[in-house]
């Protein structure tokens, strides 16, 4: 992780608390996790086990998977030998304590054990994350069994609440920090004042052009200084019914809310993407179901907490405009990127039609040019608080709007390089890997050109190998004024609850930049299609951004998402319209809704859940096991 100040975390809450979901939120910044899975059976229970797999499906490929459901005394080992690079997530310690109390491990020192890993936890050179359920505020369980499992679990938090250096207690999705220190970084909690300051000047001026089905090629307008924005309205009218927009009530922070690392975002809901595919199997479909297209209808269920979700309605895509000197522009033609520019204002090009088609008008960001980074920081510090400022603002002024989701664009010269940069400083991948080749008109490559963009990279990043990496110095040292204002158009968003699709390498490498500022912000984005580019293939696995489709479409940073847009509506919109199969009404007025939603409330009983825990070895909590 990229915030420092703690070590060890203990994240509580109740039956569908969003914890887990707040766990991995925390670690989402780490280059990689190990996911200590404590839970064990559920092979004859198919509900339960649709449990785990949702939560395995939210874990980032990069992700490590340890099993220690079987023995207790493993997870202690585990913490002893884990190395001091490494952070591991273990979920969870209800699973845990079912196993210890299990007659087959009996006769069993319980006090002893749970000392021993109070202890390890202390010890750990790793960093660790651990989540356990709170049963202790329902009224005490009726049975031996269900008292002696509440009663072990609340003296194992006990113990880990004083081990670990910070402890959360999640409720309703939303943390609230029982154990920190306000004045060191690495999190913030819900208990400190946020300072507020005057908003920086901004950067960039937002002009709104109009896209028409049937463009007429009008005259451009006169050049605009730089730092302008223009923003343009579509003609063709959505198909699919659209969502209520948000509410501006609804925003996590303020619009001068200060953007620093550490920031605490919203997180989409973690229950209502597993209910809405647990719904789906059970609507009336003429075939087996939407394929691929089921990540879009899980996004789309958890950012709109039900798990019957709508399709998005008008959408805002933020063209941003910004150029950067030095070898990054190698082979670049230094005036198409305005030619793109106004072509979005004027309503023509490829970008315009295709935002005709899906419902969406377009924010040209003009933003000013920045420096070459092989010679030195490409952005001063108040540049840079500048740019996240400004696309904070337009997000929060496209939810304002009406504006239902974001897509991220760019069409400025060098932010192909600016990006591999960024990507390469904050993954450790190879430039030379991940730099994308360079398309002269005509479809032809310059490979010359290519080779001196990896060298522009590959001298900014030993320039800056002994420099801080903190999100604010990559922007500062690499990434430039556009970046900055993709990164903070995807933070405000998040503040929102506005979905994001992102697209192309600036809006990979921003998104890498914003999860250093808000680990939280991530769950809020999806990934249309990763095109053909190994930098977001490779950036997106580190953000955990698995692609819906995998078209391999190459049209233009921001205009890949916008072609994939009415196919992702279409299949939210039948997850939303369709009803349940005639087959599956077992009784009159059902809804429809999985098992899992229809008994959430039954799951409330903390004292039945522990009854079944020597049946089932572990709590019916969040804590999921693994495969």
């Amino acid at each position: 992780m990229s915030a420092d100040g703690w070590s060890s975390v203990l994240v509580l809450g109740g039956i569908r608390s969003g914890k887990s979901a707040y766990a991995e939120a925390l670690v989402a910044g780490a280059p990689s996790v190990r996911y200590v899975a404590t839970s064990a059976g559920g092979e004859d229970d198919p509900e339960w086990r649709g449990r785990i797999e949702a939560h395995q499906r939210r874990r980032p490929q990069s992700w490590t998977t340890e099993e220690t459901g079987a023995d207790p005394g493993r997870l202690a080992a585990v913490l002893a030998e884990a190395k001091p690079d490494e952070t591991l997530l273990v979920d969870d310690l209800g699973g845990w304590v079912a196993t210890l109390l299990d007659p087959a491990n009996q006769p069993n020192d319980d006090v002893a054990t749970v000392a021993a890993l109070a202890e390890a936890v202390r010890a750990c050179a790793a960093r660790v994350v651990l989540v356990s359920p709170e049963v202790g505020l329902s009224l005490v369980p009726a049975t031996p069994v269900g008292r002696a499992f509440a009663d072990a679990l609340g003296t194992a938090n006990q113990a880990l609440a004083d081990a670990c250096d910070r402890v959360a207690f999640v409720v309703a999705g939303r943390p609230a920090w029982l154990k920190t220190a306000a004045a060191e970084p690495g999190i913030v909690t819900d208990l400190q004042a946020v300072e507020a300051t005057a908003p920086l000047p901004a950067p960039a001026q937002v002009t709104i052009a109009t896209p028409v089905a049937a463009p007429v090629a009008p005259a451009v307008a006169a050049p605009v200084a730089p730092a302008q924005v223009t923003i343009a309205t579509p003609v063709a009218a959505p198909v699919a019914p659209a969502v209520a927009a948000a509410d501006p009530g609804e925003a996590a922070l303020p619009v001068d809310t200060v953007i620093e690392p550490g920031m605490d975002l919203p997180l989409p809901d973690s229950d209502s993407g597993p209910d809405a595919r647990d719904r789906l199997e059970r609507l009336d479909l003429p075939g087996a179901g939407v394929g691929v297209l089921l990540e879009a209808v899980e996004f789309a269920a958890a950012t709109q907490s039900t798990a019957a979700p709508r399709p998005w309605g008008p959408v805002r895509v933020l063209l941003i405009d910004g150029s950067h000197a030095g070898g990054a522009t190698a082979g670049a033609d230094p005036a198409e990127s305005g030619r793109r520019a106004a072509q979005a204002e004027a309503g023509t090009g490829a970008l315009a039609q295709l935002a005709a088609a899906a419902d969406a008008d377009i924010a040209v960001v003009r933003v000013p040019a920045s420096g070459a980074m092989e010679d030195g920081p490409v952005l001063d510090e108040a540049g840079v608080e500048a740019g996240l400022r400004q696309g904070w603002e337009l997000a929060f002024a496209a939810a304002d709007a009406g504006r239902e989701a974001l897509v991220i664009g760019a069409c400025g010269a060098g932010t192909q390089a600016a990006a591999t940069a960024v990507v390469a400083a904050t993954t450790g991948a190879e430039p030379v890997a991940i730099l994308p080749r360079v398309l002269v008109p005509g479809g032809r490559y310059d490979d010359e050109a290519w080779m001196r963009r990896c060298a522009a990279v590959r001298d900014a990043l030993h320039r800056i190998r002994q420099e801080p990496r903190g999100a604010k110095d990559v922007l500062a040292q690499l990434g430039g004024a556009d970046l900055a204002v993709a990164t903070g158009a995807l933070l405000g968003a998040a503040a929102r609850r506005m979905p994001v699709l992102v697209d192309g390498p600036v809006g990979i490498a921003a998104g890498l930049v914003a999860r250093d500022l808000s680990s939280q912000s991530r769950h809020w984005w999806l990934l249309a299609d990763a095109g053909r580019d190994q930098l977001v293939r490779q950036g997106a696995d580190v953000l955990g951004l698995t692609p819906v489709l995998d078209l391999g479409l190459d049209l233009g940073e921001g205009a890949n998402a916008l072609a994939a847009l009415p196919l992702l509506r279409s299949a939210i919109a039948l997850a939303s319209a369709l009803p349940v199969h005639p087959a599956l009404l077992t009784a009159p007025g059902d809804d429809g809704l999985s098992d899992a939603a229809d008994d959430e409330d039954d799951e409330d009983d903390a004292a039945e859940a522990s009854d079944e825990a020597f049946t089932e070895p572990e709590p019916r909590g969040p804590g999921p096991a693994s495969a």
